[in-house]
């Protein structure tokens, strides 16, 4: 049986959750492992839940990616610390490789720069960071 990775996208900012989606699929692509499978969540404070239920269910890596837009009330700091730490804990209680691909920013601009535009892709860069991981531990094991 061939790798399965799974990514699972909060959906708050659907046309940013699309955006992301495309950079960690095309990861997968030209790594030659397929695509993933994708799961959505409404937002970013349920990544945790879906990549522990992906982990326990035989995924060799989870990419999580949403975004995070700061308002005018402290929402954005408990959703944004919450979604990092329980994203590290499940890969650090499961052993599955779980890529912090969420983006906290304060504007739709800086979300738009970091979702495959001017500045980098997380999503892309999520992908990688899983792939990363699995092949330090299959160096090591």
């Amino acid at each position: 049986m061939s790798a399965r990775y799974a990514i699972v996208v909060g959906r708050f900012y659907e046309d940013l959750a699309q955006r992301l989606i495309n950079g960690a699929q095309a990861v997968f692509t030209e790594a030659g492992v397929g695509e993933a499978d994708v799961f959505d969540v409404p937002g970013a404070f349920e990544l945790p839940m879906a990549a522990k239920i992906c982990a326990e269910n035989g995924y060799e890596g989870v990419v999580c990616l949403g975004a995070v837009i700061r308002g005018e009330t402290d929402h954005y700091d408990w959703v944004c610390g919450e979604a990092a730490r329980g994203i590290q804990d499940v890969q650090l209680t499961t052993g599955v490789p779980c890529s912090f691909g969420v983006l906290t920013v304060d504007t739709l601009e800086q979300a738009l720069a970091r979702s495959g535009g001017d500045k980098r892709d997380s999503g892309r860069h999520a992908a990688e960071a899983v792939l990363a991981l699995i092949a330090l531990r299959e160096r090591l094991s």
